[in-house]
């Protein structure tokens, strides 16, 4: 089996795309999706194990992959990944600002280390892989960047750090559009709602019942998969998107939208096989949740 991408055979072909945190979740269902297209794929996380085995799973499927061990929050650490993979590739034509993380937890409980922690990860690590990919590629031969925040319209109650980051990165997406389209350079954000990837099974196991019922919340009445995130973070990065910058595309089935006194919210089962709302099942190799088996 390969990857069922929408988009057309070879689009990404001579194109090398940068995806950090690419080593599991929608990271690693973009990059695959992007070779899958004929780009060579660079993926960067901190973990040298699982950039391995993605960038196997890539080639067994016949794709290119390459991989670097790096931590985004160290900024020495990250002008020296984007040197080395500008020189190896000459160039850099993409950058999918994937990596993050977060913990639940209230805000009166996070520490300052912690805050910190999820705001460099978040935020400042995806500021700096973006800087150094214009300064080092884009600003000379120009380029797309796609950063992925989260479902934070309304704030994130219970990871207020995240949320933080999110926003911030949100604002930092609208002004790098407005500064680096002079030198050919697009920046967007995907916003992904609720989507079950294997992130999940990082949340504690006191977690998993909120998890199995947060379906209910979104008005399409079912949680997204990897494949339909990675299918809006691929569009930002085509030629057809190529008047679309400072932009926010959502992934999430309307759940921003959601308020008290509209009765039910989620759509019954009937409406969510119809054609227009099935679910994309694009990623050959996915793998649902643990956390929903």
């Amino acid at each position: 089996m390969t990857y069922r991408s929408v988009f057309a055979p070879g689009l990404f072909a001579h194109k090398v795309v940068v995806v950090t945190g690419g080593g599991s979740g929608i990271g690693r269902c973009t990059a695959h999706e992007l070779a899958s297209l004929g780009a060579h794929v660079v993926l960067i996380g901190r973990k040298l194990d699982k950039l391995h085995d993605v960038a196997g799973e890539i080639a067994a499927d016949g794709g290119r992959a390459s991989f670097h061990a790096c931590d985004i929050r160290e900024e020495e650490a990250v002008k020296d990944v984007v040197q080395a993979i500008t020189v190896a590739h000459g160039r850099i034509d993409g950058l999918v600002n994937n990596a993050g993380g977060q913990y639940m937890t209230p805000l009166e409980s996070i520490s300052a280390k912690g805050w910190s922690a999820v705001v460099n990860t978040n935020l400042t690590g995806g500021f700096l892989m973006a800087r150094e990919c214009y300064l080092q590629s884009m600003q000379q031969h120009g380029g797309a960047i796609v950063n992925i925040v989260a479902d934070m319209w309304g704030s994130m109650p219970g990871m207020g750090h995240s949320g933080a980051a999110r926003a911030g990165m949100v604002s930092f997406t609208e002004t790098a559009a407005l500064e680096w389209a002079r030198s050919g350079v697009r920046v967007n954000a995907v916003a992904p709602g609720y989507i079950a990837s294997s992130g999940m099974d990082h949340y504690p196991p006191e977690a998993g019942p909120r998890l199995r019922e947060m379906h209910k919340t979104v008005p399409l009445g079912r949680f997204g998969n990897e494949a339909e995130t990675s299918a809006a973070i691929v569009f930002l990065l085509t030629p057809a998107a190529s008047f679309i910058s400072g932009t926010v595309l959502r992934v999430d089935g309307a759940r921003p939208q959601v308020r008290m006194g509209w009765g039910q919210i989620s759509a019954p089962e009937d409406a969510r096989q119809r054609e227009a709302v099935k679910p994309f099942d694009g990623f050959h190799r996915y793998k649902m949740p643990k956390v929903f088996e």
